[in-house]
C-alpha cells in the first residue's frame, strides 16, 4: 500500500486518536470518510483495519487507497461483527449524525476492547456568545455545516456526552481536549474552552 499520509496530515483529533493506538491492534474505523487516519494506522502502527462508511465516494476513496472499507449505515448496528473481534472501535467526528447514540456505543463497546470517539464542541465559549449575540444556530468549531445542511448534526458538549456515558455504565478512561490544534488541560472549563473532545470509552 503507498502510503503518503504522515501524522502532521492528519486533521488535530485524528492526530490524538493515532496516538492512543498501538503497534498491531485491530481496528474498525466507523464513519472512516476518505480512509486517511485508517490508511496512516495500517502504514504506520501496522494495526489490522477495516472501515465503515456510507457515503459512495468516501469508500470509493478509501479502496483506491487499498483499505478494507465496505459502505454501511451505522444506525442499523453491527451485527455483521462478533464480540470482541476488534481491540479499537473509532468514531471520528460522526457521533453528531447519528440517531441512536446509545445503539452505537454499545455496539462499539460490544465489537471492541475499547471505543474512541472524537466530537465538536457545541459548549465552546465562542458557540455560546455567538448564539447570545445573534441569536443563531452557532456553526461548531471544526465542523463547518450550516443547520439546513444535510444529513443534519445534533449538536453536543462535552457535559452531555460526560454524563450520557456516566448514565449507561461507560466509563470514560482517557480524556484530550482541543482548541484547534492546540491541547488544553483536562480542568473544569474544558467544557468552555475546548472546541473538539476526544474520549476513550470502556465498559
Amino acid at each position: 500500500m503507498e502510503n503518503n499520509s504522515t501524522i502532521s496530515n492528519l486533521r488535530p483529533d485524528l492526530q490524538a486518536i493515532a496516538e492512543l493506538i498501538r503497534p498491531g491492534e485491530k481496528v474498525l474505523d466507523l464513519g472512516c470518510g476518505d480512509g486517511e487516519l485508517l490508511q496512516y494506522l495500517v502504514a504506520n502502527y501496522q494495526v489490522t483495519g477495516r472501515g465503515i462508511e456510507l457515503s459512495e465516494d468516501g469508500v470509493l476513496s478509501c479502496v483506491k487507497r487499498g483499505l478494507s472499507v465496505r459502505q454501511g449505515n451505522l444506525d442499523e448496528g453491527l451485527g455483521d461483527y462478533p464480540d470482541l473481534s476488534f481491540d479499537t472501535v473509532i468514531l471520528s467526528q460522526t457521533l453528531p449524525y447519528l440517531d441512536d447514540i446509545e445503539l452505537i456505543f454499545n455496539e462499539m463497546l460490544r465489537v471492541g476492547r475499547r471505543a474512541i470517539v472524537s466530537f465538536a464542541n457545541w459548549g465552546y465559549w465562542r458557540c455560546r456568545l455567538s448564539f447570545l449575540l445573534t441569536g443563531r444556530v452557532p456553526v461548531p468549531p471544526g465542523l463547518p455545516q450550516p443547520w439546513f445542511d444535510s444529513p443534519r448534526a445534533r449538536p453536543l458538549t462535552v457535559r452531555d456526552v460526560g454524563e450520557f456515558c456516566q448514565q449507561h455504565g461507560i466509563r470514560i478512561t482517557r480524556q484530550i481536549y482541543l482548541q484547534g490544534a492546540k491541547r488544553i488541560p483536562v480542568r473544569r472549563d474544558k467544557n468552555l474552552r475546548a472546541t473538539v473532545a476526544i474520549f476513550e470509552l470502556k465498559r
